[in-house]
């Protein structure tokens, strides 16, 4: 097949170009290289472009014919959707609605959406499945809503069939060790753990100690970049005998606080971690922790890194060799 990846120079996407092409696929990255990177583009062409622009869509679907779209290009800072929620409302609702607008003009039918668990807002269960509530507490969230209401629209008026997965928190690197996660400014816990230690003179900072959970830091469910990648090859399978629009959870179904994390990684690095406790970021929930039974059930879709020590040191093993 031929798919576009949206956003293939970032983390997520430039991941999901390699597992790609390594499965046959043939693959297109486009990208305005607001935040991602160039030089992780190793596999497929690459052109660049933004999504609010309409010229450069028509450039990108005219020179290509695409069986599917993957849509990673988003704004995804939690704090910075607080405090400039137009520029998410543009990026990620305006970009995304012309990019389906495109796609239907030039016949190109199959949607994978990167969703989010911030959807679901404070969880009202323990475990997160797909019936949930969808109540964001943030624009971010607000956002990857909006988008997943949009394409239910779309398939009812046009036929769009799409696939909205809801990660809860990507983490690791490419076991390779030829690419990993790396983001200006890095708001991710996992990368910020592993800079504190290679870094000079750096000290990691916690934001919030007074959470109802076990230790009083917020709890996440983290889950391995390449079994994220393996669910959307599966959901583009799924859409060839499956129309309509659907969406499903993806994570490991264990969480653990950000003093786990920090324990964690002290093991994977032979050192120990230093921290300072600060206030909370508004928008943050407590916990968030998936229930992926109907991906498992739907795509037979199984995780790989299924312990946060698997997942931290493909990170590490990336990282160290990184300049910081």
């Amino acid at each position: 097949m031929n798919i576009l990846i949206c956003g293939g120079a970032g983390y997520i996407g430039s991941h999901m170009a390699k597992m790609l092409a390594a499965h046959g696929h043939s693959v297109t990255v486009f990208d305005n290289l607001s935040t991602g990177h160039q030089e992780a583009v190793k596999w497929g062409a690459f052109i660049q472009g933004d999504l609010l622009n309409n010229e450069d869509l028509q450039r990108l679907f005219r020179g290509n014919a695409f069986d599917a779209v993957m849509h990673f290009s988003a704004k995804s800072l939690v704090g910075e959707s607080m405090t400039n929620p137009g520029l998410y409302y543009s990026n990620n609702v305006a970009g995304t609605i012309n990019l389906l607008n495109t796609m239907l003009e030039h016949g190109v039918d199959k949607f994978v959406f990167s969703s989010s668990a911030a959807t679901f807002g404070t969880p009202v269960t323990e475990f997160i499945d797909e019936t949930h509530p969808q109540v964001p507490i943030n624009p971010y969230g607000e956002t990857k809503l909006m988008v997943e209401k949009i394409l239910r629209d779309f398939d009812h008026a046009n036929g769009l069939s799409s696939v909205s997965l809801r990660y809860f928190n990507a983490a690791g690197a490419d076991p390779d060790g030829e690419i990993g996660e790396s983001h200006q400014p890095e708001s991710h816990l996992i990368p910020n753990v592993l800079m504190s230690i290679l870094a000079d003179n750096a000290k990691l900072k916690v934001f919030g100690a007074d959470y109802e959970t076990k230790d009083g830091t917020c709890v996440r469910d983290y889950i391995h970049i390449n079994d994220l990648c393996t669910a959307h090859m599966q959901a583009i399978e799924y859409m060839g005998t499956n129309k309509g629009a659907a969406g499903f959870n993806l994570g490991n179904g264990t969480g653990f606080s950000i003093l786990d994390i920090i324990g964690a990684a002290e093991k994977v690095a032979g050192k120990t971690i230093p921290y300072d406790v600060e206030d909370r970021r508004e928008g943050d929930p407590p916990m968030l922790v998936a229930n992926s039974d109907l991906a498992r059930k739907t795509f037979g879709w199984t995780p790989q890194f299924t312990s946060i020590d698997s997942i931290i040191e493909t990170a590490w093993r990336w990282h160290k060799d990184q300049k910081f």
